[in-house]
C-alpha cells in the first residue's frame, strides 16, 4: 500500500492537470484519479507495480473519466468530451507542460491570492488537504470549503486553461511563485509522515522553478526563488544521520553539502541582484547563502542574517518570518532578546510546532528548565512528522536530565 501511495503522490498531479485540460472539469479529473488509486490498491497488490506506473495511471484514469462522463445522462457534450479524452496521451513524460498550464490557470487574478495558492497546491502539486492546511496554518475543513468555491468560480467564469502571454504573466506571478515555494517547503520539511523530507516533492518544485526561469529569465524573484530552493536542497545529505535522526544545522557535516548546488544558488542571487530590485525570495535566498558561505557554524554572520530578516519582515509582515527573525536575533545577541521578539507572536503561532520548538531552545539556553520543558512538551504534542517529534522528544529528555 505504501508503494502505491508513493507512486500516486509522484504522478497524480501531472495526470489531473492533463485530464482537466482535456475535459475542463476539476471534479471529474480528481474523481477519476481517485478511482484509479482504488483500482491500483487492489490490482497492484496481486500483480505488482507496473513497469511504467505513470502510463498505467494515466491510461486507467482516462478510462475512468470516460466511464463517469457516459454515466452522466444529462451531459449534453458527453460525446465531444469522450472524443477529446481519447486524444489524451498516455505517456506521462508528455504531460509536464500541462502541469505548468494548470498552475497558471489556478493562479488567475480573479481568485484571492491565498485561494489561488491553496487550490494549486492541492490540485496540481499533489499535496493533501491536510498538508495545504498546515502550510497556511489553518483548519482542514475551512480550507476544503474554500477550495470547493474556487473550483466553482473557475468553471462558472470560464477561466482559460493556459499560460498567459508575457504581458499578463505579472498578474499571476506572485501566486505561482508562492505555489512553488510552499511545495518545496512541504518536500523539505514534511508536515507529517515518517521522513523528515520528501525529495520527490523537492525535485518537482525545483523542476518547476527551472521552467519558470526559462519562461521569465529576467525576473529577479524567479531567480531568487530558484536560488533559495537549490541552496536549501544542497544540505539534504547532512540533515539526517545514518539512523534517520534529525541533525540540526549547527551540527551538520558541511562536507556533505552539495557544492554544485551552492555555487548555482550563489550565482543566481548575483544575477538577480544585477537585474533590479529584489523581493522576499531573494532575501530568503540571501539568508540561506550566509549559512552556505560559512565554513563552520561558529563563523556564521548572524548580524548580516538579522539585517536580512529585518528587511524581510518589513516586506512580508509574516508572523512566521518574524519567528525566524527572533531565532536569528537569539543567535546574534542572546536568547533573552529572541524571547522578547517571540512574545507578541504567541496568539498567532500557538498552534505552530516551530514556534514552541524555538521558544524551548531559547529557554534552555537561558537555563530556564521548567519553561523549556513546557515549551518542548507543547512542540512534541503539535508535531505530526515522526522524525521531528523524535528529535523534540530527545531534547525534552535532555532538559529533564539537565535539571
Amino acid at each position: 500500500m505504501h508503494a502505491v501511495e508513493e507512486v500516486f503522490r509522484r504522478e497524480s498531479g501531472r495526470v489531473v492537470a492533463t485530464l482537466i485540460r482535456f475535459c475542463g472539469d476539476f471534479d471529474l479529473a480528481e474523481d477519476a484519479v481517485q478511482d484509479t488509486l482504488l483500482i491500483a490498491l487492489e490490482r497492484w497488490a496481486i500483480d505488482g507495480v507496473p513497469a511504467n506506473p505513470g502510463a498505467w495511471i494515466t491510461a486507467t484514469a482516462k478510462r475512468r473519466a470516460v466511464d463517469r462522463i457516459r454515466r452522466e445522462g444529462r451531459r449534453a457534450d458527453k460525446e465531444a468530451l469522450v472524443a477529446r479524452l481519447h486524444d489524451m496521451p498516455d505517456d506521462p513524460d508528455r504531460l509536464d507542460d500541462d502541469r505548468l498550464r494548470l498552475i497558471f490557470t489556478c493562479c488567475h487574478p480573479a481568485l484571492a491570492l491565498d485561494v489561488r495558492v491553496a487550490l494549486t497546491l492541492r490540485t496540481v502539486c499533489g499535496l493533501t488537504t491536510a498538508e495545504v492546511a498546515a502550510a497556511f496554518v489553518t483548519s482542514e475543513p475551512a480550507l476544503a470549503q474554500r477550495l470547493v468555491r474556487a473550483k466553482r468560480k473557475i468553471h462558472v467564469a470560464g477561466i482559460a486553461y493556459e499560460v498567459p502571454p508575457p504581458e499578463r504573466l505579472g498578474d499571476r506571478l506572485a501566486a505561482v511563485l508562492a505555489v512553488v515555494y510552499l511545495m518545496f517547503n512541504e518536500g523539505y520539511a514534511a508536515s507529517a509522515g515518517d521522513r523528515l523530507a520528501r525529495d520527490d516533492v523537492c525535485q518537482e518544485a525545483l523542476r518547476m522553478g527551472g521552467l519558470l526561469c526559462q519562461l521569465m529569465p529576467g525576473e529577479p524573484e524567479v531567480l531568487g526563488l530558484r536560488a533559495l530552493m537549490v541552496l536549501d536542497h544542497s544540505r539534504r545529505a547532512a540533515r539526517v544521520d545514518p539512523a534517520g535522526a534529525m541533525v540540526l544545522l549547527p551540527q551538520q557535516d558541511r562536507a556533505l553539502w552539495d557544492r554544485a548546488e551552492i555555487d548555482e544558488g550563489l550565482a543566481l542571487l548575483r544575477r538577480a541582484a544585477r537585474i533590479g530590485s529584489v523581493g522576499q525570495y531573494w532575501l530568503q535566498g540571501a539568508i540561506v547563502a550566509e549559512h552556505a558561505r560559512a565554513p563552520t557554524a561558529e563563523a556564521t554572520d548572524w548580524d548580516r542574517i538579522c539585517g536580512l530578516y529585518a528587511s524581510l519582515v518589513e516586506l512580508t509582515r509574516s508572523p512566521v518570518v518574524e519567528l525566524n527573525r527572533a531565532i536569528a536575533v537569539s543567535m546574534a545577541h542572546g536568547p533573552a532578546d529572541g524571547l522578547v521578539l517571540l512574545e507578541p507572536l504567541t496568539g498567532q503561532l500557538d498552534g505552530y510546532v516551530y514556534f514552541h520548538g524555538a521558544r524551548a531552545d531559547m529557554y534552555r539556553r537561558l537555563g530556564a528548565r521548567r519553561q523549556a520543558e513546557a515549551a518542548y512538551r507543547r512542540a512534541v504534542h503539535l508535531a505530526v512528522n515522526d522524525v521531528q517529534r523524535a528529535a523534540l522528544t530527545a531534547r525534552l529528555r535532555e532538559v529533564a536530565v539537565e535539571g
